[in-house]
């Protein structure tokens, strides 16, 4: 089985490459790419939440324009191969339920959420023609992320983990009262590589899926680091409060109903605690390394 991984040395996109053992939007890029032989793409590439909202141009080129290059190149193989394309809970925004699902309406309150939610309608569209057989998957925010801080309103909530059990200061620009859904790398990997196996068929008439998350304050993130690391890893938070990534971050839905996802056979993660301690196995001894 031949798969593309678009985004591939992206954080994700390198973590999906180990579990299956040029520019996104210049389409003559993306056809040599996804040419005769492709079975699968997982669509990862994209431009973070942060810098789509100070960039618009660049963005809309990438997270938009570039999705259209791969669904048209997916086409153009006349083979509907596998498509995974990775969405968000960006697509949601303004005044919601106190629990969202795979039918809450979609209004995105960020370009980066908008680009995504347009996404999603091009993969159901393309799927419904037999241009691909497309899957979109809402990801809840990744927590602990290895790496260095990036420009998405989210990277606090890896940062606040990561930096302090390296040694190193963060920064959490939101209050400790603020609630996020949250999922690790390994069970979002977990969820990406799943999702290939599912037969087209059964997703029905929505091919937008809504994965599994749980939700937790960021108090009790903090809380959660100084029971791995210790005091002197919790005093490493510094508390400086911004109002516009707190304004991004409570536009997002801060619990999720997805008994759809879990009955197709997508798992959760336990709670804060079982993800720091599987950053601590997974990531922090090279993560030690990258700050030395």
């Amino acid at each position: 089985m031949r798969i593309v991984i678009t985004g591939g040395c992206g954080f994700l996109g390198r973590r999906v490459a180990l579990k299956l053992t040029g520019d996104i939007a210049d389409r003559a890029t993306v056809a040599r790419v996804i040419g005769p032989g492709t079975d699968a793409v997982f669509h990862l590439a994209a431009i973070v939440s942060g810098q789509a909202e100070a960039d618009t141009d660049l963005g809309y080129r990438v997270n938009l324009d570039g999705t259209r290059a791969v669904l048209d190149a997916c086409r153009a193989l006349g083979t509907a191969p596998r498509l995974v394309f990775a969405s968000s809970l960006a697509v949601y925004g303004g005044v919601l339920p106190s629990k969202i699902g795979d039918d809450t309406a979609l209004t995105p309150q960020t370009s980066y959420g908008t680009q995504k939610a347009i996404g999603e309608l091009l993969v159901n569209d393309y799927s419904r023609k037999d241009f691909v057989d497309g899957r979109a998957l809402r990801l809840p925010t990744v927590v602990v992320r290895p790496g260095r801080p990036n420009r998405a309103a989210s990277t606090f909530a890896s940062s606040m983990i990561r930096e302090p059990l390296a040694g190193q200061e963060a920064i959490c620009p939101v209050s400790p009262d603020t609630v996020m859904a949250l999922a690790s790398p390994r069970r979002i990997v977990a969820g990406l590589v799943h999702a290939l196996g599912i037969p087209g068929e059964a997703f029905g008439t929505s091919r937008s899926l809504q994965l599994p998350g749980f939700s937790v304050s960021v108090g009790e993130m903090a809380a959660a680091l100084r029971r791995a690391g210790g005091e002197a890893a919790y005093a490493r938070i510094r508390w400086q409060p911004d109002p516009q990534i707190q304004a991004i971050v409570s536009s997002w839905p801060p619990a999720l109903a997805t008994s759809r996802a879990e009955a197709l056979g997508f798992g959760r993660d336990k709670g804060i605690d079982e993800v720091v301690a599987a950053f601590i196995a997974d990531d922090l001894p090279l993560q030690k390394q990258l700050v030395a």
